[in-house]
C-alpha cells in the first residue's frame, strides 16, 4: 500500500516507518474544524474539565489497559464542546476509533474542535455557525467511515444521525425499486430539504450506502428528550433498525443536565446577553418538570 499526504505520495518501505505518524497527520486531513490556531487554547481547557470529569477519567485508568473498544468505530453527533472533548478522548483511550460532528448549528467551541482534531483523537467535523447544508455535510462525513461500511456504535443526540441513516436506507429501497430519487421540492422544511438533497446526490454514488450503514451499527445512545420520543415511535411501528438505549432518562442525565446543568446556564446565560446584575430582580420561570425546577433557582 502506499499513502497519501495532501498531493505527495511516499511509498511502502517509507511509510512503514512513518506509520504512527501516517495515522496522526491522516486523522486531522480527515477534519474540518474553523481555526486549528485555537488547539492550545482548546487543550488548557480540556485538561482542566479531566478534572471535573472524574468518572470517565476514573475508566481510563480501570479500562484503559484492556481496550475494551478496541478495533470498534464509534462515530458520535453531539454538542463538540470540552467536555464532549473529554468524552471523545475517553473512547480514544479504551481502543475505539472515533469520527465527530456537533448535533447543533451553534453549540460548537471552535477551541474544543481544533484540539481533538489536532490531537488526532477523532476526526471532527464542526464549527459554531454552520448553516443547515454544512450542518448535515458534517454529519454525513462524520456517519462515512472510511475502508468500512460504517460505524459500530453510534452517540447520537436529538436523533439526526438515527434520522440520517433510517431515511437513507428507505431511499436506497425505494430507489432500487422504481429508481426514484428524494425530491427536495417535496417538502417546505428547510431542514429535511437538506437531508432529502444530501440522499438524492448520494444516492447515485453508491446505492447502498445506508443500508450497509444500518446493518453495521450494532446500537445508538440517544441523550435527548426529542431523540427518545423519535426511537419511541420507530420501535412502536416496527422500524427501528438496532438497538437503541436511552441515555436521556438515566437520573445522572436528568438530574445533572436538566435541573443542575440549567440551575447554571440560565442565569449565566441571562447575565452574558443583558450585562445587568442578577441580584434583587423577580424573575418568573414558565416551565415543568425537570428543567423547570432547574431554571426555577
Amino acid at each position: 500500500g502506499k499513502l497519501w499526504f495532501g498531493s505527495r505520495l511516499f511509498s511502502d518501505q517509507f511509510s512503514i516507518r512513518i506509520l504512527p505518524l501516517a495515522i496522526f497527520v491522516l486523522a486531522m486531513a480527515d477534519s474540518k474544524v474553523k481555526d486549528m490556531g485555537l488547539a492550545e487554547f482548546g487543550r488548557k481547557e480540556l485538561t482542566l474539565a479531566e478534572h471535573e470529569m472524574p468518572g470517565l477519567m476514573a475508566a481510563r485508568k480501570e479500562f484503559g489497559p484492556g481496550q475494551p473498544f478496541k478495533g470498534l468505530n464509534i462515530n458520535g453527533s453531539l454538542h463538540m464542546t470540552i467536555q464532549t472533548g473529554v468524552l471523545i478522548e475517553t473512547l480514544a483511550a479504551l481502543g475505539a476509533k472515533v469520527r465527530w460532528c456537533s448535533c447543533n448549528i451553534f453549540s460548537t467551541q471552535d477551541h474544543a474542535a481544533a484540539a481533538i482534531a489536532k490531537a488526532g483523537t477523532s476526526a471532527v467535523f464542526a464549527w459554531k455557525g454552520e448553516t443547515l447544508p454544512e450542518y448535515w455535510w458534517c454529519t454525513e462525513q462524520m456517519m462515512t467511515v472510511p475502508g468500512a461500511d460504517g460505524c459500530d456504535q453510534l452517540v447520537d443526540d436529538g436523533g439526526d444521525a438515527t434520522l440520517l441513516i433510517h431515511k437513507g436506507k428507505e431511499f436506497e429501497e425505494k430507489y432500487a425499486k422504481d429508481g426514484s430519487l428524494p425530491d427536495p421540492n417535496s417538502t417546505t422544511n428547510a431542514e429535511f430539504k437538506c437531508i432529502l438533497q444530501l440522499l438524492k446526490d448520494s444516492i447515485p454514488a453508491d446505492k447502498t450506502k445506508y443500508s450497509r450503514m444500518a446493518a453495521k451499527c450494532k446500537g445508538v445512545s440517544e441523550e435527548t428528550t426529542t431523540g427518545v420520543h423519535r426511537l419511541r415511535e420507530m420501535a412502536a411501528e416496527g422500524k427501528l433498525l438496532f438497538p437503541a438505549i436511552n441515555v436521556n432518562d438515566c437520573v445522572t442525565k436528568s438530574k445533572f443536565d436538566n435541573v443542575y446543568g440549567c440551575r447554571h446556564s440560565l442565569p449565566d446565560s441571562i447575565m452574558r446577553a443583558t450585562d445587568v446584575m442578577i441580584g434583587g430582580k423577580r424573575a418568573l420561570v414558565a416551565g415543568y418538570g425537570g428543567v423547570g425546577n432547574g431554571c426555577a433557582f
